[in-house]
């Protein structure tokens, strides 16, 4: 019985002991720091078929963003390809063969 009691009592002494909140009113939200499209930025890619090899490749944000699109867009393009029935059908004896 005193062991519950003394779990209820640290339960509910817990939040009162905890950090210090902020009061809803005080709390500033800081503006993402404006971006530059043209701005050039250099990543360092890693070559295919390697685990080491390292290729610097530059371009500017917006080239970045066009580059990222157009991945998203063919590896989708390759999963819908996978899912969908394609099939070159073989005509033999007026059946098809798939």
């Amino acid at each position: 019985m005193s062991f519950r009691l003394l779990a209820l009592a640290l339960t509910l002494t817990l939040p009162a002991t905890g950090p210090a909140r902020a009061v809803a009113g005080e709390e500033k939200i800081q503006p993402a720091p404006p971006t530059d499209p043209n701005e050039k930025i250099c990543e360092n890619v890693t070559q295919i078929g390697s685990r080491i090899a390292k290729k610097r490749v530059c371009a500017t944000r917006a080239e970045w963003a066009q580059r990222r699109l157009q991945d998203r867009q063919d590896a989708e393009y390759i999963q819908r390809g996978i899912t969908t029935a394609t099939c070159t059908a073989v005509k033999t004896n007026g059946q098809q063969i798939c």
